[in-house]
């Protein structure tokens, strides 16, 4: 059975894990777009995120979704989805029912992909949806890498400029981190026995009213 909930000091003496494979930058169209379609179309299930350039002020507009992360088990593609123009292959991968692509509130990702072309999302499995049935109250990767796998990821790079003109080898292996990790937290679920939250761990009861509830 996994831990219902992990707090911060209990994940610092977990190993940094990072994505072991090859990280591979997509910015433009043509034989590198479609060397990465290509190798994408044949797994079965496939790490999923997307990252923005964080907005430090409120009256800016939002900027939309600046990478798109894919990850197999031994190559990350990181794509950059304002350096490209044809998007049909890509999301031709994202619509296909056949490839399981794993991901933490996918929908926020989809949203903002459909700006840039429309397609149908299909084949999308969304961890926070799903850890309940396996026990797990935690929604965020950091924590659920920890109950599930029993990691530590990084999350330094998350607020930095996913827009910039190259990005750097913190970033990609941050990017590539966050889309491999969901995959393997799917795989080890599977092979794990379910364990329902019951209404109560899922919604606890806050604890100054459960010391009330016992006074």
């Amino acid at each position: 059975m996994f831990k219902i909930s992990i707090k911060p000091e209990e994940i610092e003496p977990l190993e940094m894990t990072s994505f072991p494979g090859e990280i591979i930058v997509v910015d433009s169209p043509g034989w590198g777009l479609r060397r990465a379609t290509d190798y994408l179309k044949r797994q079965k299930v496939l790490g999923f995120d997307t990252e923005s350039r964080p907005n430090f002020s409120p009256q800016h507009h939002h900027y939309g979704v600046a990478l798109l992360q894919l990850s197999g088990p031994e190559r990350a593609y990181l794509f950059r989805i304002k350096k490209l123009s044809n998007f049909r292959r890509l999301f031709k991968i994202l619509a296909s029912e056949d490839i399981i692509k794993v991901g933490a509130a996918v929908g926020d990702d989809i949203n903002g992909l459909q700006r840039y072309a429309s397609f149908k999302p299909a084949g999308f499995v969304d961890l926070q949806k799903i850890v309940w049935e396996y026990g797990i109250r935690d929604k965020s990767v950091k924590k659920m890498a920890a109950i599930i796998l029993g990691i530590r990821i990084s999350k330094t790079q998350q607020l930095s400029n996913w827009e910039a003109d190259t990005l750097s080898e913190s970033q990609k292996k941050y990017a590539a981190t966050d889309a491999w990790v969901c995959r393997e937290m799917y795989l080890k679920l599977l092979s794990s026995e379910k364990h329902p939250l019951t209404p109560e761990q899922l919604n606890p009861a806050p604890a100054n009213q459960q010391v009330a509830n016992h006074g």
